[in-house]
């Protein structure tokens, strides 16, 4: 045998297996090698071992550890010539240098530099959740859960790229081969075996990295403007009389019906306090006065913020602490007071209001207490998303901070639902990191941190979609968690049941027509009526070329249009808001629709699409009414009704440079973009943001 520790140079991608006997190594690069038609390496040891105890009944000594390590490699060079895209490793040197390290405590400088040195291209690091399968060789059962601890340990601290294969043969095949596929896909995209890893762990796809890269590459095409929908032209406006007859056949109906409330709750409250969280980070007090800085900066929030400090609901616990630190604080100069105040506010130490979820802060002041957005959406959801005396609530939370949302919901959730006599249901979920983009470089280069790993920022609420689509209720009410007021409830919650009321109109008439056409009992005369309500009550218009086909092709198409999740959404008077509206637009295809479009969708620089934007009469308050379910009571597959060419292309710039990342269509844009969708005005009262924390002294959110 050549004495050559010296691995052959290759295109080929190699796997190797690692972990402690009795593992499943042998069996899962069998499987591969069968999978992908191509080679695997056997391990040396068990011949060479196995021939020796035959012979003279002795098991492995030091001494046979470098014949095994040439014997070894010399296996796999000659499995390699003849390998076809993939080479399967049943063993290494690293291996090999692990059990010399656990049974001797040594290992020969030869190979301990080699296995160093021998690369592979992933390592599958097997668990010891197999049966143990005993046989001459295969020491003790009761180690492999230390060896496995040593064989892990020796990976990390090798920062070798590794993915653990666990679960039975099936199981473990199937995430070794999709694994094997993502891998060379990353190599495709030019990126390495610890960045695949790190994309595999994250749980995104190398499909969608390579969509993203794509999206990178072209440019998204802005939305297509064709006019604002407005007042009877694509925007239902009811009286209050009608209002409250909406609401009252809600209420009539919602006995039979499951219902839930959905409220995007993920984000904490930094760019709520960043005016404040800046003013810390730029201020100099030994410089120049706040005023000084005020004007400095042409900042116009700082000093509504300083001048009505006594108002915010917050006030007097920050005071109070700032007595507590700071002994002669009413001594103070009142810059410093100021300045005080601010630091406390946001210091981790103390408050740490920016880091904090919004939901958890405190936004209203009562007479006996102080209430958060969380109280506020629990008394709103027992008002009008209940019904059989429960009430369903759903958040979606970072994991951070659900412990928090937890601890704030049980501080008031036995009193509501004893006040209201209505058992409330909270769940929560979570935004999948699948979702997330990858950040790049003006020229489309990976973006790194200093470590070298990948950057991936959140793919913006249009991932909600899959948290919505998850849900199981008849009629789901969607709500910001800023969007609430002080006090009034029942105001909120009469609109709230009257766009419930709109949805369940339409659904009965679009259910009776789907129901009809699914028992043929549609006829000719039957399709005029059909598009007259497609018409006046949805804002579809039918094609001239509709007329042209034939009786089962229209009545094929009028299903199709018919059968799709339904949402309809409250639009309030446009008063400056920055943020989305209501358009008529086109698609590619040259179709019109109704959608909620946001600035960043339009092209700008194109006068007329900007002159339409500016002509908006409403604004999208995020106050929508969800039918997820179709006329079988069937959920429908949410994520099949998204326009995917209507995503976001964001350029922040770090550390000086601009980097870019993608977000998903929105939740309520492109993400609904192809539901039955009706708009309906309501009124300004419902629409209470708060994006920074001034908008707290706003007259809803001050005790009346």
């Amino acid at each position: 045998m050549e004495k050559n520790l010296r691995q052959q140079k290759t295109n080929i991608l190699k796997i190797a297996l690692f972990g402690p006997e009795s593992t499943g190594k042998t069996t899962l690069a069998k499987q591969l090698a069968a999978h992908y038609k191509t080679q695997w390496v056997p391990e040396f040891a068990r011949d060479y071992l196995q021939k020796k105890w035959e012979e003279s009944k002795q098991t492995c000594v030091l001494e046979d550890l470098m014949p095994i390590a040439y014997g070894q490699v010399a296996l796999e060079n000659e499995k390699l010539a003849t390998a076809k895209d993939f080479l399967f490793c049943d063993t290494n040197l690293m291996l090999t240098k692990v059990f010399s390290e656990i049974y001797y405590d040594f290992c020969d400088p030869l190979l301990n530099e080699a296995a160093v040195e021998h690369e592979y291209d992933l390592y599958f690091l097997t668990d010891i959740d197999v049966p143990w399968e005993k046989d001459d060789l295969r020491d003790d059962p009761v180690k492999r859960d230390t060896f496995f601890s040593v064989f892990k340990q020796t990976l990390v601290d090798k920062n070798i790229p590794f993915i653990t294969i666990s679960g039975n043969k099936e199981t473990r095949l199937e995430k070794a081969i999709h694994c094997v596929e993502g891998l060379a896909k990353a190599k495709k995209l030019e990126l390495s075996s610890a960045d695949f890893v790190q994309i595999y762990e994250h749980g995104i796809s190398l499909d969608s990295i390579q969509k993203q890269l794509n999206i990178f590459q072209k440019g998204i095409a802005k939305s297509k403007l064709i006019s604002p929908a407005t007042i009877g032209n694509g925007i239902l406006s009811l009286s209050e009389v009608e209002f409250q007859e909406k609401a009252t056949f809600f209420d009539d109906k919602k006995k039979n019906l499951k219902l839930q409330k959905f409220v995007p709750a993920s984000g904490a409250a930094s760019r709520m306090f960043k005016f404040l969280s800046v003013f810390l980070e730029d201020f100099n007090s030994k410089k120049e006065t706040i005023n000084a800085y005020i004007n400095r900066k042409k900042d116009t929030e700082l000093p509504m913020f300083i001048v009505a400090m006594e108002k915010f609901p917050f006030f007097d616990a920050v005071n109070k602490k700032l007595h507590e630190i700071y002994p002669d604080f009413e001594n103070l100069k009142r810059d410093t007071k100021n300045y005080y105040f601010i630091k406390i506010l946001l210091s981790s130490d103390y408050f740490d209001f920016a880091n904090k979820p919004k939901a958890v802060l405190p936004f209203h002041l009562y007479d006996d207490h102080l209430a958060n957005p969380i109280e506020e959406h629990l008394n709103e959801c027992v008002y009008y998303a209940s019904a059989n005396q429960v009430s369903n609530l759903h958040f979606t939370v970072s994991e951070a901070h659900q412990n928090q949302f937890e601890e704030a919901i049980a501080a008031v959730k036995s009193e509501i639902e004893a006040a209201s006599k209505i058992k409330m249901e909270i769940s929560y979920s979570y935004q999948n990191r699948g979702t997330d983009s990858v950040t790049v470089d003006k020229e489309n280069n990976f973006v790194r941190n200093k470590n070298g790993a990948l950057i991936f920022r959140p793919g913006g609420h249009g991932a909600l979609i899959e948290n919505l689509n998850k849900l199981d209720a008849d009629v789901i009410f969607v709500k910001n968690i800023d969007n609430v007021i002080q006090g009034d409830v029942e105001v909120i919650a009469l609109y709230k049941k009257a766009l419930a009321g709109i949805l369940l109109e339409l659904q009965q008439q679009i259910f009776s027509y789907l129901h009809r056409i699914e028992n043929n009992k549609i006829t000719e005369n039957d399709i005029a009526d059909i598009l007259l309500f497609l018409k006046e009550k949805l804002n579809i218009e039918i094609t001239t070329y509709f007329y042209k086909f034939t009786f089962d092709n229209k009545i094929n198409v009028i299903k199709e249009i018919l059968d799709r999740p339904i949402r309809v959404c409250g639009m309030v008077k446009n008063e400056g808001e920055p943020g989305g509206g209501p358009f008529w637009v086109q698609n590619e295809e040259g179709k019109m629709s109704l959608q909620i479009v946001e600035t960043s969708q339009v092209d700008l620089a194109n006068k007329r699409q900007q002159s339409i934007l500016v002509s908006a009469t409403h604004f999208n308050p995020v106050d929508l009414v969800c039918g997820i379910k179709n006329y079988k009571k069937q959920k429908f597959d949410l994520t099949q009704f998204v326009d995917h060419t209507t995503g976001f292309i964001v350029e922040k710039s770090v550390e000086g440079r601009t980097v870019k990342s993608y977000e998903l269509p929105g939740l309520w844009n492109g993400a609904m973009a192809n539901w039955l969708t009706v708009f309906a005005a309501v009124p300004l009262t419902t629409f209470n943001p708060v994006k920074t924390v001034n908008d707290l002294l706003k007259p809803a959110h001050q005790p009346h």
